[in-house]
C-alpha cells in the first residue's frame, strides 16, 4: 500500500495521519508527551515530544501495511530547541511573543543563552530520525539567523538510517513506551531509507490542508489558540496586513492568530470540574445570545486584531439564574465573536470558513461561528489538517504533487468536507457589536502599569 507519513506536534499531543495518493486517510494515531503536566509555563522536554512522535508513528504503523514513501513533521511555532540539551521555549512563552515569528525565534534564542544552538522544533525531532541538521522554511519566510541551513517545505532533507524500536512497527509489531533513548542519526528503528520532508508551522500547514489556496476562502486552525486566515490574490494591495504566501502560486494569506479561543474552553472545564462533553451539551440548551452573558477571550492577552498581550479575559452579563451552559455558550460565541472582529479588520471578502482542530468536532460551536461570520462553514473529515498538511509535505517530497508555492489552487488533495450553512441572527449581530465595545472599553482602562494576572 503506497502511503506518506504526516505529524503534527501539538501543544498536548503528537498526532500522525498516512494518506495515499489520491489523499485518502489511511489512519491516524496520536502520542502523549511524558511528564509534560509538570513542565515550567512556557518551557518543555523535547524528549517528551520525541517520544510523542515515535508513540504515535508506532501506533500508526499498527493500522497500515509496507513501508511509508515519506514522513514529514510539522506543528507548534515558533518554538525553539537547543540542540546541546535543556529545556525548549515554546510559542507560549512571552519571550518576543508581541513581535514578528521571527522575531520571537530570536526572542527564544536569547533566553536560552549565548552558547545555544538553536532549531525549530520539527527540525529537532527530524534531526533525531536521521534527517540532516536543516531549517524548514515555509515559502516567502525569512530565514532564521544560527537556526541551520535552510530547506524548503515539502524538500527531502535526509534519509531514516534504521535502528531498533520502531522497525518492529513494520515487521515484528514491536513497541516501547517512556522517552526513547537512541541518541542523534540512529532513526528510532524507523526503516532504513525513507526519505525525511522538510516541515512547517502547524498554521501554515493546517492552510494548505484546507485548501486556502483560492480568493475567498478562510481557515481557523482550531486548537487551543485558533484565528482567522483568508486567502486573497498576490497581486491586491494589502497594506498594512499581517500577509504571508499562500499554499498556492499567486496566492497570499491575510488575518492572524488569537491566543486563547480553545483555552477559553479548558479554563472552563478547570473551574466548573465538568469535561468538555457536557459543557457543549449545556451550551446547546442556551438561547442564542447567552442570555446577554459575553466573555471576552483573552486569558493569555490577544493577538489579532488588538495586539494586545496585557488583556485579560471578561465575563459580563451574568445573573443569578445563569449557570455553566451560560458561560460554555459565551465562550463558544466569544471565540466567534473573536474572528468576526478579525474579518471586519480585513478589506477582503470572505466566501466561506474551514474549520479545523478540536473546535471543529462540535457541530455546535461550527454552526455559531457560521451564523456569527454569517458565511457557510466547511467541516472536513479528518479535523487535524496541520496533520494532514505535514502529509501533503510527505507526500511533495515523494514526488506525489508539487511543493506549496508551486502549483494553482486545486492542485493538492483536501479531505471531504460537510458544510454547515448559516443562519445570520439579529442577536449576533448586536451581541457582536457589544463585544466589540466592551473590548474597546477593556484597552481603554489600561495603563502602563496596569495587569489583573501576571503575564504567563
Amino acid at each position: 500500500m503506497n502511503a506518506v507519513i504526516g505529524v503534527d506536534l501539538g501543544s498536548n499531543s503528537a498526532r500522525a495521519v498516512a494518506i495515499d495518493p489520491s489523499g485518502k486517510v489511511l489512519g491516524a494515531a496520536t502520542g502523549a508527551y511524558p511528564g509534560a503536566g509538570g513542565w515550567p509555563a512556557g518551557r518543555a522536554d523535547p524528549r517528551a515530544w520525541l517520544a510523542g512522535v515515535v508513540e504515535a508513528v508506532t501506533a500508526l504503523g499498527e493500522r497500515i501495511t509496507g513501508r511509508p514513501e515519506a514522513i514529514c513533521v510539522g506543528g507548534q511555532s515558533p518554538t525553539t530547541v537547543p540542540v546541546g540539551g535543556g529545556l525548549a521555549v515554546t510559542c507560549r512563552h512571552p519571550a518576543g511573543v508581541t513581535g514578528s515569528p521571527v522575531e520571537q525565534h530570536h526572542a527564544q534564542r536569547a533566553l536560552l543563552g549565548p552558547d545555544a544552538e538553536p532549531r525549530q522544533v520539527y527540525d529537532w525531532l527530524m534531526a533525531r530520525l536521521g534527517a540532516g541538521e536543516r531549517q524548514s522554511r515555509w515559502p516567502g519566510d525569512p530565514s532564521l539567523e544560527g537556526y541551520g541551513r535552510r530547506a524548503a517545505t515539502g524538500e527531502v532533507i535526509g534519509l531514516t538510517d534504521g535502528g531498533r524500536g520502531l522497525a518492529e512497527v513494520f515487521g515484528a509489531r514491536g513497541g516501547r513506551g517512556g522517552y526513547p533513548s537512541p541518541g542523534p542519526g540512529e532513526g528510532y528503528g524507523l526503516p532504513a531509507g525513507v526519505p525525511l520532508v522538510a516541515g512547517a508551522q502547524d498554521a501554515y500547514l493546517a492552510f494548505w490542508a484546507g485548501g486556502i489556496d483560492t480568493p475567498g476562502r478562510a481557515l481557523d486552525p482550531g486548537g487551543r489558540t485558533g484565528g482567522l486566515a483568508v486567502a486573497v490574490a498576490s497581486s491586491a494591495a494589502h497594506g498594512d496586513l499581517y500577509t504571508l504566501a499562500g499554499p498556492a502560486r499567486g496566492v497570499d494569506i491575510v488575518g492572524g492568530p488569537v491566543s486563547s479561543h480553545g483555552l477559553m474552553l479548558e479554563w472552563l472545564t478547570m473551574v466548573t470540574g465538568r469535561p468538555v462533553p457536557e459543557l457543549l451539551e449545556l451550551a446547546g440548551a442556551v438561547p442564542h445570545g447567552a442570555d446577554g452573558v459575553i466573555v471576552l477571550p483573552y486569558l493569555e492577552g490577544e493577538r489579532a486584531p488588538r495586539w494586545n498581550r496585557r488583556l485579560r479575559a471578561e465575563i459580563v452579563g451574568l445573573g443569578s439564574g445563569c449557570g455553566p451552559g451560560h458561560l460554555a455558550r459565551a465562550v463558544l460565541e466569544g471565540a466567534a465573536y473573536g474572528l468576526r472582529s478579525i474579518a471586519d479588520s480585513l478589506p477582503v471578502p470572505l466566501d466561506v470558513l474551514v474549520c479545523a482542530g478540536s473546535p471543529a468536532r462540535s457541530p455546535l460551536w461550527c454552526q455559531i461561528k457560521a451564523d456569527v461570520l454569517e458565511v457557510p462553514v466547511e467541516i472536513p473529515a479528518e479535523t487535524d489538517l496541520a496533520a494532514y498538511g505535514a502529509a501533503l509535505g510527505a507526500g511533495a517530497g515523494a514526488g506525489w504533487w508539487p511543493p506549496p508555492g508551486a502549483a494553482p489552487g486545486g492542485s493538492w488533495p483536501r479531505p471531504p468536507v460537510t458544510v454547515v450553512e448559516p443562519a445570520p441572527r439579529s442577536v449576533y449581530r448586536e451581541t457582536y457589536r457589544r463585544f466589540v465595545s466592551l473590548g474597546d472599553a477593556a484597552e481603554l482602562r489600561m495603563t502602563d502599569k496596569e495587569s489583573l494576572c501576571p503575564t504567563p
